[in-house]
């Protein structure tokens, strides 16, 4: 749902940092502060230089589903609805939508837009866009979120309608994310495969333009003058994005002045940058939790009992102190707390008030998982050799694992076949458990559960069970706050009793800005909202 993990500098993973429910007793670390917005920019600047971690393989958006090419095309290509980096959503290429029925969904397509190569966006450029989501022939990761989709057309000259199979209550919300990407029609049919490439580049509406892309070394963006937004427009003529895999070489860069900035700042690096002379670091809202995937239902960990012994057995909050030196909570949900948002106050601590809570308690998990018949059954730990906070996550789950009598073995990845545990079901056989960072990229806890529900390709461990389904369906079909609050909430209580994913912490988004630069939000809407339009000249 909107989520998808990578592996490279940092695990990760759509479809969008609050606390997630952290332990009884817990309260936000003294180690980090949350930053709304950093210093307004005092003028324009020429250029500004920003690190990333790893080259995205296309930037076309119907593949735009992880971090690399999302922080990219937020600046780039715009979509329908815009999710702000307080979590709110608003307006975008659409001026206005309506949902007169169910099943309808109608968009007042915002008039007088320019694509980058000056011509004017129309509702068949919106129509071409969404529809590429239904084409198998495309494969888009997002098609998932055009599932109850029943037809895509104009219904006037800047109206396009879209009708429905059935109720659903994220495919709005969606399209504010990439699946609600407009492009140029022209320019989709023109490069066709080329699309999205280095060759192709993209031809949208936002802030900035596709300049040039370098494989293996850099790509930049240039203003674009003719934007149609003022509050939005760039302050800097070029943004050169370096891809830099290796975590310490980001971090050099960052302290030399050679890059001026960039997100998922290496979490071994945080005090050494706090310090640093070159810039400032900041953390902001996220909507990430570090999650242990179960993907074998089959072996000893297809016992809920068990799952809930080894989650009791994991020191998450010595996780949170040694891995990202307390930045971060321990997390009792699959959400953070700032999903539930759209929900009032009182509403949302009825519903969450009883979940459950699997606070650290070694003597009672390893009692548990005896009752459950563990007796030094082999479990299986895939990981990465990423960064000091994925060897130590890993270290302490084998540890918990060992603790209640199972035989953990870790078995490492290199970055690239890690990546594919999330893509081939094959190479998760005789994988027990493997890390992710899982994002949701609208303020709805669904995008989650719904990740969860029978037969969904982001069900990575086969997990079923028919209350779930039946209440994520529900919330699907609920439109109505109340009521979709209360069918998320059931659906929550469900997977945390039932554990099919077992969740560890959460930590803020993070960002280096450089001496020369000010501006940003700090916010995971950087994958969505133009960020680098904000940055420009420090005063």
């Amino acid at each position: 749902m909107g989520t998808l993990l990578a592996a490279a500098a940092v695990l990760i993973t759509s479809a969008c940092s609050g606390t997630a429910h952290p332990d009884e007793g817990s309260s936000r670390s003294a180690a980090y502060k949350l930053t709304d917005r950093t210093p307004a920019a005092a003028g324009n600047i020429g250029s500004f230089t920003w690190s990333i971690y790893a080259e995205p393989t296309s930037i076309d958006y119907a593949y735009a589903f992880d971090y690399p090419p999302n922080q990219i095309l937020s600046n780039v290509c715009e979509s329908l609805l815009r999710w702000n980096p307080d979590l709110t959503m608003s307006p975008n290429l659409a001026s206005s939508y309506s949902n007169p029925t169910p099943t309808t969904w109608v968009y007042k397509i915002r008039p007088q837009v320019r694509f980058h190569d000056g011509t004017v966006l129309t509702a068949q450029d919106v129509v071409a866009s969404l529809r590429r989501h239904l084409d198998p022939a495309v494969g888009s990761a997002w098609a998932n979120s055009f599932r109850n989709v029943k037809s895509i057309a104009t219904s006037g000259p800047l109206e396009v309608t879209v009708k429905l199979k059935k109720p659903d209550s994220t495919f709005n919300q969606e399209m504010a994310a990439s699946p609600g990407t407009v492009e140029s029609a022209a320019t989709l049919a023109k490069e066709g495969k080329n699309y999205g490439s280095p060759k192709g580049g993209v031809n949208c509406t936002g802030p900035f333009s596709f300049g040039s892309w370098t494989p293996g070394q850099s790509l930049v963006l240039r203003k674009f003058d003719g934007y149609w937004n003022p509050k939005l427009k760039a302050k800097a003529r070029q943004v050169k994005f370096v891809f830099l895999s290796d975590a310490t070489t980001r971090v050099n860069a960052f302290q030399s002045g050679e890059v001026d900035g960039g997100w998922m700042v290496p979490a071994d690096a945080y005090d050494q940058l706090r310090s640093s002379q070159a810039g400032k670091l900041y953390f902001g809202r996220n909507t990430t939790v570090a999650d242990e995937v179960v993907g074998d239902l089959k072996g000893p960990l297809g016992d809920t009992q068990v799952r809930k012994a080894l989650l009791m057995a994991i020191d998450r909050k010595g996780i949170v102190k040694a891995g990202v030196g307390g930045v971060g909570e321990v997390a009792d949900s699959l959400v953070t707390d700032n999903m539930w948002n759209n929900v009032p106050a009182a509403t949302r601590t009825a519903l969450l008030k009883d979940i459950p809570r699997y606070s650290y308690d070694p003597a009672k998990a390893k009692k548990l998982a005896k009752q459950a018949g563990v007796h030094g059954q082999r479990i299986v730990i895939a990981t990465s050799p990423l960064d000091s906070q994925t060897t130590i996550i890993t270290q302490a789950v084998a540890q918990a694992a060992k603790a209640i009598g199972l035989n953990p073995k870790i078995d490492t990845l290199s970055p690239e076949k890690y990546s594919t545990l999330f893509t081939d079901p094959a190479a998760r056989k005789g994988i027990d458990l493997f890390l992710t960072f899982w994002y949701t990229s609208i303020t709805d806890p669904l995008d989650m559960y719904g990740s969860l529900e029978t037969g969904v390709f982001t069900n990575y461990g086969g997990w079923s069970n028919k209350d779930f389904d039946k209440a994520v369906e529900q919330a699907v079909g609920t439109y109505e706050p109340a009521a979709h609050a209360e069918a998320n909430a059931k659906a929550q209580q469900i997977a945390l009793r039932e554990l099919p994913w077992l969740p560890l912490y959460t930590q803020p988004v993070s960002v280096f800005l450089g001496n020369r630069i000010t501006g940003v939000q700090p916010s995971i809407a950087y994958l969505y909202y133009p960020w680098a339009a904000e940055i420009g000249a420090k005063g």
